[in-house]
């Protein structure tokens, strides 16, 4: 298939360009307030580095938009190194009551290959110990979701809540292969949470879907509509939380490729709104919106009037799962006007100078 072919020499491209760095060079840790499922929290975000995720150092060459391979080292790290780095990591933190560590590897969790069985039995044997821990979210695609990886997990956090999440990204099939690349299929998704709501009665463990907003070759308007339809469909399916992603502008990516050439853009601030509002109006399980980004260059954008002030507002509409207060900005009109005319110029950009 012509993207595959396309990502593979981007992402071949953009490995040759990475500076070598270690393991403990590469690993990442910050805190921020959060919504677990009992409330207002904490939450420890922490990078574990790995070889890679399996998808992107595949021929296919990964997603259209992540470029999360250049936080690993691209060399076997061994059990031993990743559960000290963790620790180290872990040492930074006071852990507060009503805390979630979210642990990401820049792929999959749960894929053998990436984070060897040992590390991952000890480091969640070392999150069982935590007292004030509630939750571990972890990230997995969904062909690593397996009934005896998910028993095993959770045997290590018989009290705690395990969540995996997945990167759905859109309920389109057409776009996942043509526009996200992304390797898999609302079948994969839909057997990955089955197994999950299968081990419920025996443990505390939960799904999450990722949704994309704004792939590549996507106008403003369908970005919107894609956007609700994927949220409703993994309500529908079975999922206990749903995080959108909007766009942001990775390195080494066919995205950027395409932004530089003028030919995308990531959403605007506006759209992200409109998205929370048709889906927190209807979902019965926690939205989140990620804001990563917001504001910059490379990232979902509006005017440097209202930027900041959505984002704060976004913020806070995540925590209380409220649909934020009305707001009016000159530049709403713009996007208004993007929105209803994007279809007759078939642009996938915005047209109209932010």
């Amino acid at each position: 298939m012509e993207i595959q072919n396309l990502m593979s020499d981007i992402r071949k491209n953009a490995i040759k360009r990475m500076d070598k760095q270690s393991p403990s060079d590469l690993a990442v840790t910050w805190t921020s307030e959060d919504l677990l499922y009992s409330g207002k929290g904490n939450a420890v975000f922490i990078i574990i580095p790995t070889p890679g995720c399996a998808h992107a150092l595949s021929e296919s060459g990964g997603c259209t938009m992540c470029s999360y391979i250049a936080d690993s080292p691209l060399e076997e790290v061994s059990s031993e190194e990743s559960v000290q780095i963790f620790k180290n990591l872990m040492e930074r933190h006071e852990i507060k009551p009503k805390t979630a560590v979210k642990i990401f590897v820049s792929g999959s969790f749960l894929n053998e290959e990436e984070l060897p069985k040992e590390a991952r039995d000890d480091i969640l044997t070392i999150l069982n110990n935590e007292e004030n821990v509630e939750e571990v979210i972890v990230e997995s695609r969904p062909e690593y979701v397996t009934e005896e990886v998910i028993r095993e997990c959770c045997s290590f956090l018989p009290d705690k809540i395990f969540e995996v999440s997945m990167g759905l990204e859109s309920s389109s099939d057409y776009i996942k292969k043509y526009r996200i690349n992304k390797g898999f299929s609302n079948e994969d998704f839909e057997r990955a949470v089955g197994v999950i709501k299968k081990m419920k009665n025996d443990y505390k463990v939960t799904s999450k879907a990722y949704l994309f907003v704004k792939p590549i070759l996507t106008s403003e308007k369908e970005a919107i509509g894609d956007a609700v339809a994927s949220a409703q469909y993994a309500e529908e399916v079975g999922v206990d939380r749903i995080s959108f992603c909007p766009a942001t502008i990775h390195k080494g990516t066919l995205m950027e490729l395409l932004w530089r050439r003028g030919s995308y853009q990531p959403p605007w601030i506006w759209s992200v709104l409109e998205i929370i509002k048709r889906v927190r109006s209807s979902s019965k399980i926690p939205v989140i919106m990620d804001t990563s980004g917001f504001g910059t260059r490379r990232g979902p954008f509006n005017c440097k009037k209202c930027n900041k002030k959505l984002k704060n507002l976004i913020i806070e509409s995540n925590l209380n799962q409220s649909i934020p207060e009305e707001f009016e900005c000159e530049c709403k009109n713009r996007w208004a006007a993007n929105v209803e005319f994007c279809d007759v110029t078939r642009s996938t950009c915005n047209i109209i100078n932010r």
